[in-house]
């Protein structure tokens, strides 16, 4: 089983060289008590992330929607070498009793931490994180806040970097 293993890790790596990946299993951060998905949904602007291999652009943007069947449309919008590219996913709420879980761990209203998390056979783990706003800028004790969040629940944030929202006219 430790050979595969130690032949698998070579090969998966490449796959998650433009993710954050660390060793373990994923964390488990708290999610948003009495949350109410209505005052969630809309538009919302990436201040900053961990790197992500499908979000190369600048000018980003997640759309959330609730569809008729109560699942959430995402539609994320980005401008990449001068080309608007969308990209459309569904969330879905796992469990009623914690419906800040759509596969994310969300925070909300003005500001959003938005988590998740792949578990490669306990073995190690990719991470994706996001803080959003309902603007394109937030103040940077804001930014600085939103990282302190995302510390104690065990996330790594030393790779978060600034998503440019600079020259961006009006909606994608």
């Amino acid at each position: 089983m430790k050979a595969v293993i130690v032949l698998l890790v070579p090969l998966l790596l490449p796959l998650v060289s433009a993710q954050t990946f660390r060793w373990g299993p994923c964390p488990t951060p708290m999610v948003q008590p009495n949350f109410e998905l209505n005052k969630y949904l809309g538009k919302w602007y990436e201040i900053e992330k961990l790197p992500a291999s499908f979000e190369k652009g600048k000018c980003i943007e997640a759309n959330y929607a609730l569809r008729p069947d109560k699942t959430v449309q995402v539609l994320n919008v980005q401008t990449y070498k001068g080309k608007v590219r969308t990209a459309e996913g569904t969330a879905i709420i796992q469990d009623p009793k914690e419906p800040a879980k759509l596969g994310v761990s969300f925070s909300y209203c003005n500001i959003s931490l938005v988590y998740s998390c792949t578990d490669v056979l306990r073995l190690f783990h990719v991470d994706y994180a996001w803080i959003l706003s309902r603007s394109r800028s937030l103040p940077a004790e804001a930014v600085y806040h939103a990282k302190e969040i995302f510390s104690r629940d065990n996330i790594d944030v030393s790779k978060m970097t600034p998503t440019d929202q600079q020259g961006c006219n009006g909606t994608l």
